[in-house]
């Protein structure tokens, strides 16, 4: 089989995984999805087997046909490396009867260094590929974490200019001390006035406004994306899915063919997207469970069929979920709808002018996989003290939010299959949280010296990308209305 790519919207030729990943975003805007869905043709035992990079370049393999073995794995080798904190990548924690995947322990803290530290990489050489000599602009919109490791992954990387944008009020200050310290001569961070819904809907209208992407062109620059709406960025996600299920096979914990469920905190919808296409290649996945918090557009689409996004956007202390234009769920509605490419354009044309959609009986039928859940801001912090108080396991708010849907789940459906957490980020991303929940002494603390506060209340060890981060020089202070984007593109790109 040959897996080729194709846009949810049907205005655009199949094409290789390559062209799709330099282009990110389809011309007649649609996102990249899979024609066909390659298999798990190996035992599941043997998968158990593999470590960590092992496994990304048997997936890898299967989704990216037109680069050569020899190109997989030297950029899985210069992703996966010792920015990593662990030689596992990806650890599998046991706390009583649940698990745990941290995938916080890259450079930035959060599970979006899984992918980002391996796109430039997949970028690069996609552009060497379809001989592509101009500058490629990376443009991209985050809630907090992306950003970080869109900056991280392409900082000096050769040919390549990374433009960010994120909420002026919508990050917490480790968020964006993070990014406003970010060396690299090619690194452009900026805060826009507005939330994080303003600054992924300007982004797409940027990849989709012909006449400004001429006038790159012009200046001998492209675009392209490191948000989850690149196919490079979701299917680097598929593998820890995989890999999980081998390491819990390899453990004992599970017998081979067993199925298991996935908790997933979720705004944008790439990382338990990225689950939905490992249980469609054949892993053997019971429910995926989408957790949200109180901005539950989710969870209501779950539930109803209906998405509506003609509400309140609340600021919560998951920031990273504050999202309520959910970009990867139209690679779930075409599996739903079984491509029909037709509804597809009508759906998201009714997004855009109304703010809400239903889907059909039949796509109802089809999210069955799937269960919905939420949190409120108070439920978050109670489930980290409990926890803590019961095990002495450290979580984030994103986490703790996944833990306490999970309860929920658990209670009103008494399913027992062995069910994964996937934990986001680190607690140190978001300790005035954390340490809010665990402990009173943070009264006239910055976020910084609760850093120091919450490794000696539990013991955990301060990860290196954040020690003495209050001290680094902040190198990125400008500040953008929403309406001035491009202009301020063009400023950074010096057009």
């Amino acid at each position: 089989m040959t897996i080729k790519y194709k846009s949810t919207r049907g205005n655009a030729e199949s094409i290789g995984s390559a062209q799709a990943i330099l282009q990110g975003l389809a011309g007649d805007k649609g996102l990249y999805v899979p024609v066909d869905f390659p298999t798990l043709d190996v035992k599941l035992s043997e998968i158990a087997e593999m470590d960590y990079k092992e496994v990304a370049f048997y997936i890898l393999k299967k989704y990216l046909e037109d680069y050569t073995e020899q190109e997989l794995k030297d950029a899985i080798e210069k992703a996966y490396d010792e920015k990593f904190e662990t030689s596992e990548i990806a650890p599998l924690a046991k706390e009583k009867d649940v698990y745990f995947l941290e995938l916080y322990h890259g450079k930035t803290l959060a599970f979006k260094d899984m992918a980002l530290s391996i796109l430039p990489h997949l970028l690069t050489t996609a552009a060497k590929k379809m001989g592509e000599n101009k500058k490629i602009v990376i443009l991209a919109a985050t809630s907090g974490d992306t950003g970080k490791a869109a900056l991280e992954g392409f900082a000096d990387v050769e040919n390549t200019e990374v433009i960010i944008f994120y909420p002026e009020k919508g990050v917490s200050e480790i968020q964006k001390r993070q990014m406003t310290t970010q060396e690299g001569k090619n690194t452009h961070t900026i805060a826009i006035k507005g939330n994080f819904d303003d600054a992924q809907r300007g982004v797409k209208e940027i990849f989709n406004d012909g006449a400004f992407n001429r006038e790159m062109n012009e200046s001998n620059h492209i675009f392209s994306s490191a948000n989850s709406i690149n196919i490079g960025r979701l299917v680097p996600q598929v593998v820890y899915y995989v890999y999980t299920y081998g390491q819990l096979l390899k453990r004992g914990e599970i017998k081979e063919g067993e199925t298991i469920n996935f908790v997933v905190p979720t705004g944008n919808f790439g990382n338990i997207l990225a689950g939905y296409y490992a249980k469609k290649m054949g892993l053997p996945i019971n429910k995926l469970i989408c957790a949200s918090n109180e901005n539950n557009v989710l969870y209501d689409f779950i539930n109803s069929g209906i998405y509506d996004i003609n509400r309140k956007f609340i600021i919560t202390n998951s920031p990273s979920m504050d999202i309520l234009i959910s970009s990867n769920l139209e690679r779930l509605l075409y599996e739903l709808s079984e491509g029909d490419e037709g509804l597809i354009n009508r759906i998201m044309g009714q997004l855009e002018t109304e703010n809400k959609y239903e889907i059909t009986p039949k796509m109802k039928e089809n999210l069955k996989g799937f269960y919905g859940g939420y949190t409120t801001d108070e439920q978050t912090l109670e489930t980290i003290k409990r926890v803590y108080n019961e095990s002495k396991y450290v979580m984030d708010t994103h986490t703790a939010v996944a833990y306490k849907v999970y309860e929920q789940y658990k209670e009103e459906t008494k399913d027992t299959s062995k069910t994964v957490i996937v934990s986001t980020a680190s607690p140190y991303k978001f300790t005035k949280s954390v340490i809010g929940a665990l402990s009173e002494t943070n009264e006239g603390k910055d976020e910084f010296e609760l850093i120091k506060v919450l490794s000696e209340h539990t013991g955990l060890q301060i990860p290196t990308p954040i020690k003495d981060l209050d001290k680094k020089e902040i190198l990125h202070r400008t500040v953008c209305e929403k309406q001035d984007m491009k202009a301020t593109i063009k400023e950074m790109l010096h057009i």
